[in-house]
C-alpha cells in the first residue's frame, strides 16, 4: 500500500533536488508511511516509524556523538528514510559520522545538492499514500463482497482458492492439520516445486496464533476451522512479507472454507476428494505427469520407487443383482470409502482411495518394494472386512506394477476383477479376489470394450433373445441353467425350478430355435459364452438391471 523509499526518490519533485544515496542503500526498498518535515534534533520519541524524515539540516548539531545518536534514535523508532538538504547548514557534503552511523542502522540517506520546496514533496508523497489508502479500502471492500458471496453459496474448495490466487497472484494451498494437500491453486507457478517435499517444509512451519507469517519459509499461513474443531491450514506462498489485505483475504478465505466443510457433511470429505482427483488422473492419463505425481506424494502417497496395486471394493447388495441406482449408491460409496480408508490405515499401508464411478470404491496401494504383497493385501481385506459398513462386499485387486504409468492398468484391472467375482458366491481364502481366481469371467470382463465380444455374443443368442422379447418365454433362463450345470438336464430342471418334461421342453424349443444340439460339446461351450459374455455387456451398459 505505501511507496518504498527508492520510489519516493524517483518522484519528479524529488529529482528536481538532485537526490543523491549516500548511506544505506540496502534499506531503500522500505515503505514509507508518512513523510515528515522535521528541523529539531530530538524529534524521535514523536514519530511512530515508516516515516520520511525531511530536514535542511540547520538544527543538527556538528558534534560526532551527537550526530551518530539522532541517527540511532531514528532507525530505533522505525524512521526509513532521512533526506538532508545540502544548501544551509551543509554545502558540499555530509558529516563522516552522519554517513557511517547510517550505514551501522542500515538507514537510507538522501542529499539534495538544490534548495527543493519541502512542501511539494509531502504533498505528492502523502497523496500516493492517502490514494493507495483510498484503493486498499476499495480492495478491501471487494474482498468482503467476494468471500461473503463464496460463503453464503458454500463455494467448493477450488473455487475458493481460485479467488484467493486472483486477489493476491500468490500461490495458495489448502492442507489437513496433518500436512496433506487437499487442494491447491498454483496461479501460473510451477505446481510440482510448489508441492514438492510438501510434508517437511510444512511440519516445520509452526506458528503460535491462528494467522501469521513464516519468514524463512516465505508463507502465510492461517489455521481453518469452525465451532472449536480445526481441521486444516491455508498457505498463502508470499517470499515477501504479506500486506495486511493478504492477511484479510486468507482469513475470509478461511472463513469460506470452513463453512463449506460444515455444509458439505453428506458428501465427500475433502480427503476424499483430493484421493479421488489423483485417481481419477491415474485411470485416464497414458502417463504420469510430475505434477500428479507431486500431488499424490503431497497426499503421503508417493507414486515414484514403490510397488503399485490397485483394488476395487464393491457393496454385494445380493448375490445375482447388480449395484443400486448411481443417486441411491453414492451414501454407501461414501460410507465405504471412508471405512476403506481407515482399513488402510489401521493396515498401515499408504493409500488413494476414493470412489470414481457408481459401482465401487477404488484404491491405490502404495508399498515398498521389499514389502511381502500378499501378507499386507491379506491384513487390508481383513480390516476393510472389520471396517466395512452394514452390507458384505467384494474386495478385489489388480496386477502389482512397479511404475506410475501403469497404476491405471492395475486399477482397472481390479475392477473388472470385482465385476467378475459378484457373480461368485464363494469367497477366496486370503479374503481378496484376483484375475486368476475370477477366470473366464475376468477374462471377458477385461475384453469387455471389444465390439467383437458383443457380435459373438449377438450371433450366438440373438434368435433367442428375440423370442423371449416377443413371446415373454424364458428360454435364455434354461439355456443358462442348462450350461450353468455341465449338460446335466435333471440339475438344470431343479435349479429352474421347473418338472423335467416341462425343462426338457424348454431346451427342445432353444435347439429349435438356435438350430444347434445342446449335447454337442462345442455348441454348449459356444453358447455359456456367449451367456457371459452377454451378462457382461448387460451389466457394463445398465447396471441398474441384472442379466436376463
Amino acid at each position: 500500500m505505501y511507496p518504498t523509499v527508492a520510489e519516493v526518490l524517483a518522484l519528479p519533485v524529488v529529482r528536481h533536488g538532485g537526490p543523491r544515496v549516500v548511506a544505506g542503500a540496502a534499506g531503500l526498498d522500505g515503505r514509507v508511511r508518512w513523510v515528515h518535515v522535521a528541523e529539531v534534533a530530538d524529534i524521535a520519541h514523536l514519530l511512530k516509524g515508516g516515516e520520511l524524515v525531511l530536514t535542511t539540516g540547520i538544527a543538527l548539531p556538528d558534534d560526532d556523538t551527537a550526530l551518530a545518536r539522532y541517527v540511532g534514535e531514528l532507525a530505533e523508532v522505525g524512521v526509513t528514510g532521512l533526506v538532508v538538504e545540502l544548501v544551509r547548514h551543509w554545502n558540499d557534503r555530509l558529516p563522516a559520522a552522519l554517513v557511517e552511523a547510517a550505514d551501522k542502522h542500515g538507514l537510507p540517506l538522501v542529499t539534495l545538492s538544490r534548495e527543493t520546496r519541502y512542501v511539494t514533496i509531502t504533498e505528492a508523497v502523502n497523496g500516493l499514500i492517502v490514494d493507495a489508502q483510498v484503493a486498499e479500502l476499495k480492495a478491501a471492500e471487494q474482498v468482503h463482497e467476494t468471500f461473503t458471496e463464496l460463503t453464503v453459496s458454500g463455494a467448493e474448495p477450488h473455487v475458493v482458492l481460485r479467488e484467493v490466487a486472483r486477489l493476491t497472484g500468490q500461490p495458495v494451498v489448502l492442507e489437513t492439520l496433518s500436512h496433506e494437500v487437499l487442494a491447491y491453486d498454483a496461479t501460473g507457478a510451477d505446481a510440482t516445486e510448489l508441492l514438492a517435499d510438501w510434508q517437511p517444509r510444512s511440519r516445520a512451519v509452526r506458528l503460535g496464533e491462528r494467522t501469521g507469517y513464516d519468514a524463512k519459509a516465505g508463507w502465510l499461513v492461517t489455521i481453518v476451522g469452525a465451532r472449536g474443531h480445526d481441521w486444516g491450514r491455508l498457505v498463502v506462498a508470499c517470499a515477501e512479507p504479506p500486506p495486511h489485505r493478504y492477511v484479510v483475504v486468507a482469513e475470509r478465505a478461511a472463513s469460506a472454507l470452513a463453512v463449506h466443510h460444515l455444509l458439505a457433511r453428506e458428501g465427500d470429505t475433502l480427503e476424499r476428494q483430493a484421493h479421488r482427483g489423483v485417481l481419477a488422473e491415474l485411470l485416464t492419463s497414458p502417463a504420469t505427469p510430475a505434477e500428479l505425481a507431486a500431488r499424490a506424494s503431497a497426499l503421503r502417497v508417493p507414486l515414484t520407487g514403490r510397488r503399485l496395486v490397485g483394488a476395487a471394493i464393491r457393496p454385494r447388495l445380493t448375490g445375482t443383482t447388480g449395484p443400486p441406482s448411481s443417486a441411491s449408491s453414492q451414501p454407501l460409496l461414501r460410507e465405504l470409502a471412508e471405512a476403506t480408508a481407515l482399513a488402510t490405515r489401521r493396515a498401515r499401508v499408504s493409500a488413494l482411495v476414493g470412489s470414481v464411478d457408481d459401482t465401487s470404491v477404488r484404491a491405490l496401494l502404495s508399498l515398498s518394494p521389499q514389502a511381502n504383497t500378499g501378507a499386507v493385501l491379506q491384513r487390508l481385506a481383513r480390516e476393510i472386512q472389520q471396517a466395512r459398513p452394514t452390507v458384505p462386499v467384494v474386495i478385489a485387486v489388480g496386477t502389482a506394477v512397479d511404475s506410475a504409468a501403469d497404476a491405471g492398468r492395475s486399477l482397472t484391472e481390479a475392477a473388472h476383477v470385482a465385476a467378475a467375482a459378484l457373480q461368485r458366491d464363494d469367497e477366496p481364502r486370503c479374503g481378496y479376489h484376483r484375475l486368476e481366481d475370477v477366470r473366464l469371467r475376468g477374462l471377458l470382463h477385461l475384453l469387455g470394450d471389444d465390439d467383437r465380444l458383443a457380435a459373438f455374443a449377438a450371433r450366438e443368442l440373438g434368435p433367442l433373445l428375440a423370442r423371449d422379447a416377443a413371446s415373454g418365454s424364458r428360454l435364455v433362463q434354461a439355456l443358462r441353467h442348462f450350461c450353468e450345470h455341465g449338460g446335466n438336464k435333471s440339475a438344470a430342471a431343479a435349479a429352474a425350478h421347473t418338472s423335467r418334461t416341462a425343462y426338457y421342453q424348454q431346451l427342445a424349443r432353444v435347439e429349435q430355435v438356435l438350430g444347434v444340439q445342446l449335447e454337442d460339446p462345442e455348441s454348449m461351450l459356444s453358447l455359456h459364452m456367449a451367456l457371459l459374455v452377454h451378462d457382461v455387456l448387460a451389466r457394463s451398459s445398465d447396471p441398474d438391471h441384472p442379466a436376463e
